[in-house]
């Protein structure tokens, strides 16, 4: 499994067992190798930029070995392990080692695709009391409830705002952490309104387009804690294995992620399609 992060075990951060964010086997947001080098070219020489350490949308690429864990295809299968290289387990990962949900604690995830799911079945798996999932799409309701969400809201039945909606099934108090999964700008400060009071935890997992978000000042000052996360604090060798060794063992249904699948042969159709300058062009989402 090709991953955007590394772990040397010791360096300042590795010893300490409280970041993913190793010193020498860092994130590279350059596009290009530890070294600042590009391992990758297209014909007449132009130099490629890799993103996240890892390129996976190329036909070839570089990967640094110490970005890479080795899974056995008999355990794993391979379309699960490319939803444990980063969307799942970043979900699951923010509440097990970003944060530790408590047993008993009430949560609330904004976004249901791979990620938020994924922080749904962490905090299950933590054993919070009430789990509440956020999303327009309608068809997530029965994702989250197979994953252990207790309450479901779709923020288009209701003109009131998502944190109002969160605060209504929680006697009026929030919750103990929100996980905002959705990268959308005005989301952080619904998440932030949606905590308790004095004690609420806001875990920022969706990044989303530009860089700056506005947020408002007076609820951090009244006790929540705001904290980002990458990859979920998992940590490649200290923590991935225990993940893998759980879905392996059946206790992760991550059938239930996958939606639909696409054979090679209709993916290669589907680029030779767009040669055609005659045909309508087709986007595809992975």
């Amino acid at each position: 499994m090709p991953l955007y992060l590394g772990e040397c075990k010791e360096c300042p951060n590795c010893k300490s067992g409280k970041s993913n964010l190793c010193h020498k086997y860092h994130l590279t947001l350059s596009g290009l190798m530890l070294d600042d080098t590009s391992r990758m070219s297209i014909y007449g020489g132009q130099v490629l930029y890799q993103i996240f350490t890892c390129a996976t949308w190329s036909e070839y690429t570089v990967v640094n070995a110490n970005y890479v864990i080795k899974v056995d295809p008999q355990k794993i299968l391979l379309q699960h392990a490319s939803l444990l290289c980063c969307g799942f387990t970043t979900g699951y990962g923010a509440t097990w080692r970003e944060v530790h949900v408590e047993k008993g604690s009430t949560v609330a995830v904004l976004g249901l695709g791979a990620v938020g799911l994924g922080a749904i079945e962490g905090a299950r798996s933590q054993g919070a009391s009430k789990i509440i999932g956020v999303d327009i799409n309608e068809s997530k309701r029965g994702k989250g409830e197979v994953f252990g969400m207790t309450d479901f809201i779709n923020p288009k039945e209701s003109k009131t705002s998502v944190s109002e909606m969160i605060k209504d099934v929680t006697q009026g108090l929030g919750v103990d952490y929100v996980f905002e999964c959705t990268g959308i700008p005005s989301m952080l400060n619904e998440a932030i309104e949606a905590s308790k009071l004095g004690i609420g935890t806001i875990v920022l997992i969706g990044a989303g387009h530009g860089l700056t978000r506005e947020f408002n000042l007076v609820p951090l000052l009244c006790g929540r804690t705001l904290k980002g996360s990458t990859y979920g604090g998992i940590r490649l060798h200290s923590d991935l294995p225990a993940l893998l060794h759980r879905c392996a063992n059946k206790e992760i249904q991550l059938d239930e992620l996958i939606t639909h699948q696409v054979s090679l042969t209709e993916i290669n159709q589907s680029f030779e399609l767009l040669k055609d300058p005659h045909c309508v062009k087709i986007i595809i989402k992975f």
